[in-house]
């Protein structure tokens, strides 16, 4: 994986949108439960190539300090054997002097080299440090967004169930009636009432029966009465 498709995966899975993602979701609570899944699937490939971006970016760095270290080790033998050959030559040994003249030489040929090598990787590493520096922020992006999407998720879990119970309670009072919720005993009273009205009118029925034997009782005392005062009367015309 190049470091250019690295990148570009990582700034745009950091951006996506997941709000928008949710607004589409029929189920909201298994597309995030999915979408944490892959979110999470995404940041682990995502840290194992910047992982390896990175260590190819240090073994860069390794590289360059030893390029730098042996242009000095270099410069330092070519000086040594320089000094050398001025003593040498101050001594009158021309050939010995020659001789270590051209290692001086060699060993700035390989300073020289090595320097080249140090200056060529500087603009790669640098380049390799922006790009290993955008991973990173791209990474962290990433995490944050786990993190929120995280917690919508917990937010729209709630939210259901709050709307499931307030569903469940609205579809109970549907079976109530809301409208007289005292009808029921509205209709026990008028029964109640109706059987009060009905011991009333047997109590009058009663009273009225009773009332008619006592009217009866004294129709039937005046009546003797009556043939008691013409037994009396017929007595004394007998006399």
């Amino acid at each position: 994986m190049s470091k250019q498709s690295i990148l570009g995966r990582v700034t745009q899975l950091a951006r996506a949108n997941i709000n928008a993602l949710l607004d589409q979701a029929e189920d909201p609570q298994k597309m995030l439960d999915q979408l944490i899944r892959d979110y999470t699937d995404n940041i682990a490939e995502a840290q194992e190539a910047v992982a390896t971006t990175i260590g190819n970016l240090r073994m860069l760095e390794a590289d360059h300090e030893e390029d730098v270290e042996a242009a000095a080790e270099w410069g330092g033998k070519a000086l040594a054997a320089s000094r050398k050959a001025d003593e040498l030559r101050a001594a009158g040994t021309v050939a010995d002097a020659d001789r270590f003249d051209n290692l001086a030489k060699v060993a700035l040929g390989r300073q020289l080299r090595s320097e080249k090598e140090a200056k060529t990787a500087e603009p790669t590493i640098a380049a390799q440090t922006e790009v290993v520096d955008k991973l990173k922020s791209g990474l962290d992006s990433m995490k944050n967004k786990l993190t929120e999407l995280t917690a919508k998720r917990d937010e729209l879990v709630a939210r259901a169930k709050t709307a499931q119970a307030q569903n469940t309670m609205m579809d109970a009072v549907k079976n109530i009636d809301v409208m007289d919720p005292t009808s029921d005993i509205a209709r026990f009273e008028d029964k109640v009432r109706r059987e009060e009205a009905r011991a009333l009118g047997k109590q009058e029925l009663a009273a009225s029966s009773l009332d008619a034997q006592f009217e009866a009782l004294d129709d039937l005392g005046t009546s003797s009465e009556i043939e008691a005062r013409l037994a009396a009367l017929k007595s004394r015309g007998a006399a």
